[in-house]
């Protein structure tokens, strides 16, 4: 069987959805992998076939330097009416121009699109593809009707489509998640009854023994629009009695940050299944794959959301009591510390990661998911077979 995996975005956008990418390919599947331009490389990488949806430069992730000028505070109603305009209008338009090109050439049975990318249904909905949807969003907050379907429903109609004010045709089909299931907000807007499963191994929780250690990241996007936040992070944190490993991302410098004291050490990137485990706090922008990879860990967080899902998935965070939230415009290095120092105390947190990290253990592996997709896909198709209705094209 073949199966297209499209994304719009950066890597946050394409990380969640290459566990069940390679998967499918261990299973004997052909999968191909439909994005940005400036991740093609990292697709390739990965041992995929990739099909550009932008320019290469973009979310290419080009050394670059920060901007370190003042943040201004996160207010989450902006943060949905900017995705809406991102995502929902330019995001969709240039998907929905440059999927159906990967749809003809590829002729997948199924194409499985991150839950961002809102153009790619209008793809599969034009050439009668059947599509699933792995959700990215942890605490489904983000994409609200009121706001995406009016941006959303211009782009239908350039394709000749009929408005869809609900947003039904996001929530048709096979939807994919593996986060953790509580963590999904009850007021969420799109109420969707997800397949869930694990994309990693069974982590075992750190049991508190030796010195504490706090792992800090800010994405890979937002890492550069953090202003100075990454000083008062290393301020603060410098002076408790903690060894800290913090990662900028691969496009930073760690020499920006100066000298650091010899309990903190900062590198471009490592990998969070080495550094997860061995450590007791994660303080993050709240990003849904950092937060639900510590949580996997049983690990409580100290969020200070930038944007996007961020402000959404803190209240979450705070109201299943697995987090505590900073703002990080005005926080200061004593702030950072004087909190960081009371989240490391709190045994309730900590066990409240914990039931959090059980109950995504106890989810089915990647495997299950290949196999819902393979259900999706319909029965009667055949590996490489692709929806008869789909011609093959010249390759984008």
């Amino acid at each position: 069987m073949r199966i297209l995996v499209t994304f719009v975005g950066g890597l946050g956008h394409l990380a969640p959805l290459l566990p069940l990418a390679r998967a499918a390919r261990a299973a004997g599947h052909e999968v191909a992998i439909a994005g940005s331009g400036g991740l093609v490389p990292r697709i390739e990488e990965a041992g995929f076939r990739a099909y550009a949806t932008s320019e290469a430069p973009h979310h290419g992730g080009a050394p670059g330097s920060r901007d370190v000028g003042p943040l201004e505070p996160v207010d989450a109603r902006a943060t949905e009416v900017e995705f809406a305009q991102n995502f929902a209008s330019r995001g969709a338009r240039r998907m929905a121009k440059a999927v159906p090109r990967a749809i003809e050439d590829f002729r997948p049975d199924v194409v499985v699109r991150d839950e961002t990318d809102l153009g790619t249904t209008i793809a599969a909905e034009l050439l009668a593809v059947p599509v699933a949807t792995h959700l990215v969003l942890a605490s489904g907050l983000l994409v609200r009707p009121e706001l995406v379907a009016p941006e959303l429903d211009a782009v239908r109609a350039e394709h000749g489509l009929a408005p869809d004010p609900d947003l039904t045709r996001l929530t048709s089909g096979l939807v994919l998640s593996d986060a953790a299931p509580s963590f999904r907000s009850p007021e969420s807007p799109l109420q969707v009854h997800p397949t869930y499963y694990r994309s990693t191994a069974a982590a075992r929780p750190r049991r508190g023994t030796g010195r504490r250690r706090v792992y800090v990241t800010l994405g890979t996007i937002f890492n550069k629009g953090s202003g100075d936040l990454f000083e008062r992070l290393l301020a603060g944190l410098g002076d408790l009695d903690v060894d800290v490993v913090a990662t900028v991302g691969r496009d930073l410098d760690p020499d920006d940050l100066g000298p650091q004291p010899p309990h903190v050490r900062v590198e471009r990137f490592v990998p969070q299944a080495e550094v997860l485990p061995g450590v007791d706090l994660v303080v993050s922008h709240g990003g849904s794959g950092s937060l639900m990879a510590a949580l996997a860990h049983g690990l409580p967080s100290l969020l200070l959301p930038l944007g996007a899902d961020q402000p959404h998935n803190a209240m979450r965070a705070e109201q299943l009591g697995v987090a505590a939230t900073l703002d990080a415009a005005t926080s200061t290095a004593a702030v950072v510390a004087r909190q960081a120092r009371a989240v490391l105390a709190d045994a309730t947190m900590l066990r409240r990661a914990r039931e959090v990290a059980a109950e995504m253990h106890a989810l089915p592996d990647v495997d299950a998911a290949v196999a819902a997709v393979v259900e999706a896909a319909g029965a009667d198709h055949g590996p490489g077979r692709g929806p008869a209705s789909v011609p093959r094209g010249d390759a984008p």
